[in-house]
């Protein structure tokens, strides 16, 4: 590839990356003047593309918002503890590393052939949620993107019973802390691209990353499919659980349906053209 067509495919990626973000901070009214943002960052190419959204809107957006990257040292064996230090000293960001060997907690308390995910997750979103209080943080910030919103989606539907997705703005259980994920409008593909071009220093998870046998894995691969076979469904599916029509689906808790009636009952029935039958 030439310098003028790599340039030309960094500017495209990059603008659009920008817009959808943009996006999304504008419909869930994300960020407010005078935040304190803890952009919780893995090392992965999702954290990296985040944080690099989230710097660019701090230079030009119209509001003043604080940046500190956290990263959770979880001590999995090998975990090379000066790539995340090096890479932010050098683009000149705050950050904290916070050492938690939830590691073996998570060998510990995972049984033998299933995987470390939940616990892990649990864990790791209580260690934040504290870190989070420490540093005076007013939003967290989360590197899901679309895929991983969709695929949490049928997750649920297939094996959990309920029509639950990942929102792109959460207030947390306990109601002290605010959720955000930038990337929620994002496709995977398009943040594989920008990590391609940006050549981020990528840590893989070797604590779950290798377990092929996720249901995950499997969501994944039906969206795959559905991205050759039939290109934009997973977009379609992304934008409908922002357009929820609750009377059109069967939640009592969410609509009234013991309380429906037909308007103007009387006049309905006096409109009713009457036969004789002979």
């Amino acid at each position: 590839m030439d310098l003028r067509k790599a340039q030309y495919e960094r500017n495209k990626t990059h603008k659009k990356l920008r817009r959808l973000v943009g996006q999304a901070l504008t419909d869930y009214d994300m960020l407010v003047d005078g935040d304190k943002v803890m952009v919780c960052l893995s090392g992965g190419k999702d954290s990296y593309a985040m944080l690099d959204m989230l710097l660019s809107f701090q230079l030009h957006a119209p509001i003043n918002f604080d940046l500190v990257a956290v990263n959770l040292d979880q001590k999995q064996p090998g975990f090379p503890q000066d790539v995340l230090p090096k890479y932010l000293t050098e683009l000149g960001v705050e950050y904290d590393i916070v050492e938690e060997d939830t590691y073996s907690i998570v060998k510990e308390l995972t049984p033998e052939g299933k995987t470390t995910c939940p616990v892990c997750s649990r864990l790791r979103r209580g260690i934040l949620y504290s870190h989070a209080d420490k540093i005076g943080a007013t939003k967290i910030a989360l590197g899901h993107h679309l895929d991983d919103v969709v695929e949490t989606l049928f997750l649920n539907m297939f094996h959990g019973g309920r029509l639950k997705a990942m929102p792109a703005k959460l207030r947390s259980d306990d109601g002290r802390h605010i959720v955000i994920r930038p990337l929620a409008y994002v496709r995977e593909h398009i943040i594989e691209g920008w990590a391609e071009i940006a050549d981020y220093p990528i840590i893989p998870c070797n604590l779950c990353g290798s377990q092929e046998n996720l249901q995950r894995q499997a969501i994944k691969a039906m969206l795959r499919v559905w991205d050759v076979d039939q290109p934009g469904r997973v977009e379609n599916i992304g934008r409908s659980i922002g357009r929820v029509t609750p009377s059109h689906l069967a939640d009592p808790g969410l609509f009234d349906f013991k309380g429906l009636s037909v308007n103007n009952e009387d006049d309905f029935w006096g409109k009713i053209e009457l036969v004789e039958v002979s």
